[in-house]
Order: structure tokens, then sequence, then C-alpha cells
């Protein structure tokens, strides 16, 4: 059993998107996330230190612009799990891939490595993809309808489910991939590994009720957020006969007083935001992109500059406690989390907020 997939645990926790520059806040700020390998090898050291559950980076290949080209500078996050695996001993670590760019049989030998560097540590978040600046940059062309995106997200994601369970070798003849003598060894060494996919299209929820161990969704707050995860859950059970998870990220901003945290966020997210990359930011996932309902779009320009849309906790550590708390209780089997300064901020979360959870019954102590 994965370490992730454990329910005895409880309430999951991971770091998200500390492999790019500036994290999730969209800000100028000097101090602002450096994303450098130094920092995130750190940062993986530490997370195992403080038992945080997992990381999840995401994979991107062109920023948005703006003053300072936010999201310009990515870690691969493969490679960089390989490093983060070997110097770790309880993390999980995801990998995204997006199906559009990677063979599913390299995908697939990839993340049988990485589950061999890091023992039954490795995970998979897989992207059917959304970003044309990116598409017309790799030569590819972004179907427009989602439908098409997930069609070919699903035969990628069959294929590599039968490398990783089938012994000898196969030939594969779909819409998308024409595949002779596919073989793949070693495999997992659960014979899989655990499963993100993030969606709030109707072919996305599909895509995750079929596929994933839990859906990635963005929430415009834990009270509609248990509707999200309700849906997921009863759509899995119905039309597949799974059991799948919801977790949602969020950005945080907490400090010993309500006063300190509302000053950071203006400070960073307010005074010196690169709002056009914020636009530009927004303007991409309203075009291409279903994970923010247009009336999310329409309100979240601030969020975006905070924290790229997600859910804020900001306050004190009982405030941000108590927020996690309400997430667990509309039905979140965790959630991700983000900082401006990953390593800076993480053991003061770790230290106030996390024993309050363990307080409240949401989360096992390690």
């Amino acid at each position: 059993m994965k370490p992730i997939l454990d329910p005895a645990t409880g309430f999951k926790i991971g770091l998200f998107s500390a492999n790019c520059t500036g994290g999730l806040a969209v800000t100028k700020i000097p101090e602002r996330w450096s994303a450098s390998y130094e920092d995130n090898v750190a940062l993986a050291k530490l997370s195992d230190e403080l038992g945080i559950d997992f990381l999840l980076p995401i994979a991107r290949w062109i920023g948005y612009g703006g003053d300072t080209n936010f999201h310009g500078g990515v870690l691969d996050p493969v490679v960089l799990a390989a490093a983060q695996l070997a110097v770790t001993e309880r993390l999980t670590v995801f990998s995204t891939i997006h199906t559009a760019f990677n063979h599913p049989l390299v995908a697939a030998k990839e993340l049988a490595t990485l589950d061999q560097i890091g023992p039954g540590r490795a995970g998979l978040n897989v992207v059917a993809g959304w970003n044309k600046p990116e598409y017309e940059a790799m030569g590819v062309e972004l179907p427009t309808d989602h439908d098409r995106r997930y069609a070919m997200a699903q035969e990628w994601f069959e294929i590599v489910s039968r490398i990783w369970s089938e012994p000898g070798s196969f030939d594969h003849e779909g819409e998308f991939y024409s595949l002779k003598g596919v073989e793949g060894d070693p495999k997992p060494m659960d014979g899989k590994v655990p499963i993100l996919n993030a969606g709030s299209s109707p072919q996305g929820m599909d895509y995750a009720g079929h596929n994933a161990s839990f859906l990635f969704t963005i929430v415009a707050d834990s009270a509609s957020g248990g509707d999200k995860v309700k849906e997921i859950a009863d759509l899995a059970r119905e039309r597949y006969g799974r059991e799948v998870g919801a977790f949602t990220p969020c950005h945080v901003v907490c400090r010993p007083t309500h006063e300190e945290a509302e000053q950071f966020l203006d400070y960073y997210a307010n005074e010196n935001a690169d709002w056009a990359a914020v636009d530009n930011l927004m303007e991409l996932q309203g075009l291409h992109a279903q994970s923010f309902t247009p009336e999310m779009l329409a309100t979240f320009r601030e969020r975006f500059a905070a924290g790229h849309g997600t859910l804020p906790l900001i306050g004190t550590p009982d405030e941000v406690a108590q927020s996690l708390i309400e997430l667990a209780g509309s039905g979140f089997g965790g959630c991700t989390v983000s900082f401006v300064d990953y390593l800076g901020e993480l053991p003061y979360f770790v230290e106030e907020v996390v024993p309050r959870l363990e307080s409240a019954g949401i989360r096992t102590p390690r």
C-alpha cells in the first residue's frame, strides 16, 4: 500500500508547484521563491523530516510574461523526482506528465524507474493539456474540444497501465497510437503508482473517476468543495465501481497575528503583484481550460496574484487550521499548500498548524 493512499494517516498535506519560479505567487518581490535545484532538494529533505506527505510539481515550458515571466523557470518534474526520491525516506513524489507531449512507453519507464529509486513512493499526475502556447512551442495542435483531449489521455493511460501490469509484450492499435511489440521492465513495485488528475470539466471528472486515485480540483470555498467531492465519489462508484478521493490546492500565509498575515499578503499580492502575468495567466485559463468557472475568473484576480487562483488560507495558526478542518469536513482527503518562501514558512506551518489538525482528529501524528 502506498503511503499516500493509507487512510489511517488522515488528512494528507502536500506541497505544490515548488519546482517553478515564484511557486504559485505571481509577485515581483525580490524574496520570491527561486525554484532552484538546491532549494528543491533542501525542501524535499525538510518535508520528509517534518512529515509532509507528498510533493506535487507542475510541468511548464512557456512562462506567462509580465515583469517576472512567471513560471518561465521550471525544473523538469520527472528528473527532479529522481533527485528528491533519492534523498528522502517517506515522502511520495509525484511527476506531472502531459499526455500530449510524452510518449506512454517513455512515461511508463520513467515512473517505474522512479518507483525503484524511492521504493513505492513515486506518483503520477496526469495532465490532458490546455495551454495553447505550449502546444504551439511543441508544434502540436491543441484540440479545440475537451472530448478529444481526454480520449487521447485515456488511450495513453491504458497503454501505460498495460505496460505496468502485463508480462511479455503486446501490440496496440488505437485512435492515437499504433504500437507493436510493446514491453516494459522493471514495473512499479506494486504494479501501479498513485494517480492524480486535475479536472473540473465533465470530461475531466469522468477521466478522474475512471483512472485516478484522487481528483485534484480547484474550489471557491470549502462549502462548495463538498459538492465536488460528492460528485466525483458518486461518479466513480456508479460508473466505474471505483473509490476516488479529492484534493484541493491552497496557498498559505500563516503568521502569529491576523494583521501580520494580511500585511504580508498585501505586500506580495497587491503592492508588488505582477499584474501583467496575472492577466495573461487568467486569459489562458479562460480560453483553454475549465479548472475555473467563469464566475471564479471574473472575481479571482487578486486570488490569482496571491496563489494562482487556489484557495487562500490567510491568518493565524488557529484560522488556517480551522479552514483545513472545514475542508476535511467537506470530504476532502487532503490538500496541497504553497508559500511565498517554502523553506522559510513550512517549519512554522508544521509546528503550529499541523498539531491543531491532529488535535481535531483529522490527521494522525507520525
